[in-house]
């Protein structure tokens, strides 16, 4: 005897798999029986009219921000869809330590305990990233792909992580595929299909395995796909259907707004016997599909993939400023002309050469344009406030979509950091026997995030550092101050006591510009945690990092020692020869009272953060201070 619970709507759900359903004047899910955990939180579904709507909610981590996720479930809650979808990317994850993987689970549920619809959960790389978080992902939800029916709708939720190879290495191997095409079969005769997963696989360079053959099946049938990943929203028109790479809701973002397809959201899905039709739900505003298109995408790609605005950093030989005279390269890597409006902020202290400047820039061409700067008087280099560049860009032609594009950047004058090569070998011990005093001491006189309880001075957390080179590394030493270490092996460094190191090695036109967007990418993450029992192998996301990068730590009665080494071969790949220069950053992680204080305390600004300013933390050799000296003596 089957049982039939009536709540507010009518919900039948099929006890063994592939049995056919009554008929019923209702909407309903048509699921097969799956026992124990569930990748859903429930099937009341909270369904209606022939027309049902849905919303899908998109990346909330790969370096969330605080807030916005349960910002978007407590609107969704207003909003009232049938039930909610996801992409992927729901935890931080990129760790095995099952104590730090519960926490993370837990919080996340704790977010959607708050959700009044059903919610379905679908794995992204953050999410089931190594077989620790895979196997949790099993025994908390049971399945990581599979499949449902509500109103004559298929819903299929794929795990582009079947192979646990990460970002950008997504596939659908051969049990999952044989998976999807039998589901295929079995539901020939549905008005739409719609697959959900994370990874865009039809737009990777690894190989995603079957991809290609999941697409070959869904060419004749309605279908649409929705996926996550990249945190910027695009719409493509391909294999007879409409696919989606939506945005964020909270993940890692610099929300330069729609025109660039770069906002927190949630879409809207009203399924109609014609298709879906898709509304962005943005915190601040509602978009449509339309909001970015692959044709918008390809004319502004040159802009999001080359500085369009180039600003030099003002790197001076000297702690006190009098005048500077910088160069902004304005790019246009378009075949079609380009606006640049500037606009820079007045500073108290500083006088500038323009205020506001506008250039038309023919397409694929380059102009300089000279910005000077003259102080008030000569003024100590800490004194000086940033002054802050305004740029907006626009293509300009018939036919041109109307988007503009608007950075703002901070230039603050810096005594040029110098690198000089090493006297002696460096052994990476973690001792300090090879280093002599360290030139750079990051105290109160370092970018400190924290509220007023959690850091308690210098003997509470502090560092001081310095970098070498010689033929074969580069290399970088800390001394940090703790006095009360808290680690866990397995656990990110970034989660407990630690030291990163973030080192950008791109010519310095692109370097000085990096806002922490391109960490894990173009930009080095050397983090590393003083576990008790010191080992390299504990770098965070090792096999990411150039061939022969090493690191190691050493604790000591006042807190620890940590050494890398980086290969020169990787600096002088992205600088295409001999290296010149890099950007360092240097930050320290402290827990306190089992997590519940917590403290970073960065040398310069996090790039990520308000404070950051152009090239902050540039290094150069030693040759080329001289040279420029020699230059000005001249």
């Amino acid at each position: 005897m089957r049982i039939f619970t009536y709540l507010t709507v009518l919900l039948w759900v099929v006890a063994l798999p592939f049995v056919q359903a009554q008929e019923s004047t209702s909407p309903r899910i048509i699921i097969e029986s799956i026992e124990g955990a569930k990748p859903f939180t429930s099937l009341d579904v909270n369904n209606g009219a022939k027309n049902f709507q849905f919303a899908i909610v998109s990346d909330r981590t790969g370096g969330h921000r605080p807030g916005i996720f349960l910002d978007g479930v407590r609107k969704l809650n207003l909003l009232q869809p049938e039930f909610v979808m996801s992409v992927g990317d729901l935890i931080e994850g990129y760790t095995t330590d099952k104590a730090e993987i519960d926490r993370q689970w837990t919080e996340f549920n704790g977010f959607i305990d708050e959700l009044t619809v059903p919610f379905f959960y679908v794995p992204g790389n953050h999410d089931y990233t190594n077989e620790v978080l895979a196997q949790e992902w099993k025994e908390r939800f049971g399945k990581d792909y599979y499949h449902f029916e509500y109103n004559d709708v298929l819903f299929l939720c794929l795990n582009s992580e079947d192979n646990v190879r990460g970002a950008g290495r997504g596939t659908i191997d051969d049990e999952q595929y044989e998976y999807i095409k039998q589901t295929l079969e079995e539901n020939a005769d549905v008005k739409w299909t719609l697959v959900f997963m994370h990874q865009p696989l039809w737009d990777q360079e690894e190989d995603p395995k079957r991809w290609a053959d999941v697409e070959k099946l869904l060419t004749d049938r309605e279908h649409s796909v929705f996926v996550g990943h990249r945190h910027r929203y695009v719409k493509y028109e391909r294999n007879n259907g409409n696919y989606y790479i939506l945005a964020t809701t909270g993940g890692g973002s610099p929300l330069r707004g729609p025109e660039l397809g770069e906002f927190d959201h949630v879409a809207w899905i009203t399924m109609t016997d014609e298709g879906p039709i898709i509304a962005n739900l943005a915190l601040d505003g509602i978009w449509s599909d339309e909001v970015f298109t692959e044709e918008t995408a390809q004319l502004m790609q040159p802009l999001l993939q080359s500085q369009a605005v180039s600003v030099e950093p003002l790197l001076v030989q000297d702690n006190t400023f009098e005048a500077y005279e910088t160069e902004l390269k304005l790019t246009n890597n378009s075949d079609v002309p380009m606006q640049i409006d500037l606009t820079v902020q007045a500073n108290p202290k500083l006088i500038t050469s323009f205020g506001v400047l506008s250039r038309e820039i023919s397409p694929n061409s380059l102009e300089v344009v000279k910005l000077g700067l003259q102080a008030t008087e000569p003024i100590a280099l800490d004194s000086i406030s940033p002054l802050v560049l305004h740029s907006t860009i626009a293509y300009q032609g018939d036919g041109i979509p109307e988007v503009s594009f608007e950075s703002t950047y901070q230039l603050r004058p810096e005594k040029v950091a110098v690198i000089s090569p090493v006297e002696s070998a460096i052994q990476l011990d973690g001792s300090l026997d090879e280093w002599s005093a360290f030139t750079y001491s990051v105290a109160e006189n370092g970018y400190v995030d924290s509220d007023p309880f959690s850091h308690q001075g210098e003997g509470d957390a502090s560092f001081q550092f310095d970098l070498t080179y010689d033929d074969e590394y580069l290399y970088v030493a800390a001394e940090v101050t703790d006095d009360q270490l808290e680690t866990t092996p397995g656990k990110n460094p970034f989660d407990q006591d630690g030291i990163s190191v973030l080192i950008d090695a791109r010519p310095e036109n692109i370097s000085a510009l990096e806002t922490g967007e391109g960490i894990f990418r173009e930009v080095l993450y050397l983090g590393i945690s003083p576990l008790e029992e010191a080992d390299s192998s504990q770098l965070f996301l090792a096999n990411r990092l150039p061939e022969g990068t090493q690191a190691a730590t050493n604790r000591t009665d006042e807190g620890y020692v940590a050494e890398f080494a980086v290969p020169i071969s990787y600096l002088n790949e992205l600088q295409s020869g001999s290296w010149e220069s890099f950007r360092v950053n240097v930050g320290v992680r402290d827990f306190d009272n089992d997590g519940q204080h917590q403290t970073t305390l960065f040398w310069k600004p996090d790039w990520r953060g308000e404070e950051n300013y152009v090239g902050s933390g540039t290094f150069r050799k030693s040759v080329d201070v001289a040279a420029t000296s020699e230059e000005e003596e001249q």
